[in-house]
Order: C-alpha cells, then structure tokens, then sequence
C-alpha cells in the first residue's frame, strides 16, 4: 500500500552537516531473509522534488530468474528494482559534497552525489519504510576514521553508480565506533542493502569494505576492494547475481555470519566474475554456500566454507593452502554437506594436511566437472556418493571418491557404484563406518 505525502525540501547548512529531507512515497517490501527468501518491491522510485535532473528514457535490468530446485529457495528473493542499474533521476536531489561537511539524508528518495573530499560521511537516517537511493556520479571520499557512507535507519538503501563513472571510497585509519555501534566498514548499512550500477567503485579499507547488518545485494556493477579484514560481509544474506569483482581481503572476501540465528548467515551466488584473493577464505557462510553460477578466480587458506555447499554450476578455479572446498558444523540447521551438481570446478592445493574436497559429513558428486592436483582429493567423516559427472585427479580419471586420511596414513575407503570398500590404514584395514574393520580385520562392504 502507498501513503502518498506531500514532497517538502530542505537543505540545511549547519556547522559542517548538510541535512537533506523531503517525503515522497512510501512503498511497502516484506523480505524473509532466511534460506527460503521471499520480496516484493516496486520496480521504479518514488516521486519527489528536486533540485534538477532529466528522466531516463530506458532502464538497464540485469536479467535473473529465480529457481526453488537449490537447497536456498531463490524464486522470490530479488525484487524488479534490485535488479535496475539505473536511477530514476527526473526527480533526484544532486549534492556535491565539500572537504568536512557531512551529507545526513532522512527521508525517501534518490541523491545524485558528486565531487571530491575528505572526512565527510554520507549518513542516511530516514524512516524505517523508506527506500532510499544513492547514485554515485564520480564521488571520491577519503576519511580517516568513519564510514563513507553510514545507514543508521530506512528500509532499505541503493548505492548505484552511473554509467561509465569511476568512484572511490577509503578509511585509511582506525574505526571510531558510534556509540555501541562499531562502524568497521567504509560501506556500513545497518539495514538492507543492494548494490548495483554501470560504473566502477574503488573501496580502500583499514578493516571491512561493505558490511550489512541485515541483507546485502549485489546485481551489477565493477568493484575493486582491498580491505585489511573482510572485503564483502552480512548478518543475514549475501546474494550476488551479477557484476565484476577483484577483492583482496586479509581475511574473508565474502562472508556472512549470523551470531543470533543460525538458519541465517548464508551466501547465494548466481553470476558474476570474480578474482579473490584471500588471507583466509575466499567464500564462507555459516549456514549454506549455494552457487548457481559466475566466474571464480580464488587464492586463498580456504576456497569456499559453510556448513553446506552446494555447487550446481559455474566456472570454480581454485588455488589453496588448507582446503579447498570445506562443509564443517557452523550452523546446526543444516547437515554439514557438500553437494556438487554441476558447473566446472578446478583445484590446485598445497602440500601439507591439505584437502581439495573436505567434508566433516557427507560429500555427494551428481554431476559437473571438477579437476583436482592434490595429495588429498577427499575427506570425508560421513559417506559419500558419486552418481554422476567427470572427476580427475592429479591427471587420471577416477570413478569411484576415495577418502584420503591425513599423514600419508593410507586410504580409509570409497564408495563406487559397487558400493563402499575398505581400504588400509596404517598397515590394516579400517573399518566400522569407514567400510572395514580395524587392526588388520577383513574389510567390509556397506
């Protein structure tokens, strides 16, 4: 439902603040932000007064098409305007800003922001209905201890850049926290947050580069982030569907980690080209990693880690020095799985305790291919099942999955279309759940 208001400007120049407000329309979105993600949004901005601005006589879309077959329900989970890299600036309110003087936006609308400075924070703190818009027209900020831009309160926000601009924004110090919020990031969105757009953003960070404490968007756009801890972070939700990416992050390139409810905290990839390179794990997820599509470029410790990883397509080239793909207990809502269904996936590990696939549970290959140079192919505690595609390892073709142990200690098992057999370990069979028996007793078949 709409509550229509009428449009009041005001622009304020108080000491070094900048306060813009005006009321437009108000557009109701419901987001479940959990793995069965659902929203509604309208497909164009509201209307309101401006300072200037033309009408755009065509909108670029980035073209997605949801799908409730994956292990996240993605049917519903990107509204019509996510996906629009375009403003609609026939009523938008341009700002430039100026060296110390704070931008605060309190109401709805869209903000046409240009120029070059230091020390000024772009804060939006509006109504908590409000979809506000930020468009990026070749900003430079540099600060020294706060964030670039600062979404204290509205229902969602837009960062966008225009077609062909190039943007940058930088904390080169250490963070100052807001009262007992501890604003470490140069994009720091305590609400909802999507970014989109036609032109490049540069973000240089002394701790995390885009962080949303409630779910964070990505539908288009270049991004170049170089962030001393995580380049790209959420409570609730990373979805990303399209855009060009290079991170380089001294820990996590893309995380989401919620400490409250552990059915959240999940990363849904559908498009998008990526070049990461990580201090610790190039994607991680508490609850579920789901990657449709996209292009992967990772160096990292780790290439992808959640607690379920399922893979049904893209291009996955990973190099690492522990694992490369990990499922491990995060999340007690899920079974710690990784599911492979598709896509071409490609690992290169490092010597030492290294696996290319790890899972503490149960590792399932239905289909895709994947390529493998390691000491360590597998690792699984539970079972594991190859029902269908292409594996090779370290050059051969390989048609049953076989559980490397650790140490050189031998082989544990595998499971093939025959069924799991034992294997040794440390000069006798293992069995029990392994497939065998222990101490030299006769393996067994499960």
């Amino acid at each position: 439902m709409k509550k229509k208001y009428l449009a009041i400007l005001t622009s304020v120049i108080l000491g070094t603040a900048l306060t813009v407000s005006f009321t437009g329309c108000s557009v109701s979105e419901v987001l479940n932000s959990t793995v069965t993600s659902s929203s509604s949004d309208s497909s164009s901005s509201s209307s309101t007064s401006s300072s200037s601005g033309s009408t755009n006589s065509s909108v670029t879309t980035t073209s997605y098409t949801g799908s409730s077959d994956g292990i996240i329900d993605t049917t519903d989970i990107l509204t019509d305007r996510d996906q629009e890299q375009e403003a609609d600036t026939s009523e938008a309110t341009y700002i430039t800003i100026s060296d110390g003087e704070d931008v605060t936006i309190t109401e709805e609308g869209v903000y046409v922001i240009s120029g070059t400075a230091e020390n000024v924070t772009i804060t939006v703190e509006a109504d908590d209905e409000a979809k506000v818009q930020i468009v990026l027209d070749g900003v430079s900020i540099t600060n020294d201890d706060s964030p670039a831009i600062y979404v204290i309160s509205a229902d969602k926000v837009f960062v966008t850049t225009t077609e062909g601009s190039e943007n940058y924004l930088a904390v080169t110090g250490t963070f100052t926290a807001d009262g007992d919020t501890n604003t470490d990031a140069v994009i720091f969105s305590k609400q909802n947050l999507v970014l989109n757009g036609l032109g490049t953003l540069t973000i240089e960070s002394s701790n995390n580069g885009a962080t949303s404490k409630d779910s964070l968007k990505i539908t288009g756009g270049a991004y170049e982030v170089t962030a001393s801890n995580h380049g790209f972070e959420a409570n609730d939700e990373v979805i990303i569907t399209d855009g060009t990416f290079t991170i380089t992050s001294g820990e996590d390139a893309i995380q989401a980690d919620n400490d409250e409810d552990d059915t959240l905290g999940y990363i849904y990839i559908a498009g998008g080209d990526f070049t990461i390179n990580a201090g610790d794990d190039g994607i991680h997820a508490l609850s579920v990693v789901q990657i449709d599509g996209g292009t992967f470029d990772i160096t990292a410790a780790e290439g992808i880690e959640g607690t379920y990883v399922q893979i049904n397509g893209g291009t996955i080239t990973i190099s690492a020095s522990d694992d490369g793909i990990n499922a491990t207990q995060k999340s007690y809502s899920f079974d710690v799985v990784i599911e492979i269904n598709g896509g071409d996936i490609s690992i290169s590990m490092g010597s030492g305790d290294t696996d290319a696939i790890d899972a503490n549970g149960s590792i399932y290959v239905n289909g895709g291919t994947i390529d493998i140079t390691a000491s360590s192919a597998f690792d699984f505690d539970d079972t594991a099942e190859y029902n269908g595609g292409t594996i090779t390892v370290n050059g051969e073709t390989i048609t049953e999955i076989t559980n490397s142990m650790m140490g050189g200690m031998g082989q544990s098992g595998s499971l093939s279309s025959d069924g799991m057999t034992g294997g040794n370990m440390g000069g006798g069979n293992m069995g029990g759940n392994m497939g065998g028996n222990m101490g030299g007793m006769p393996g067994g078949r499960m």
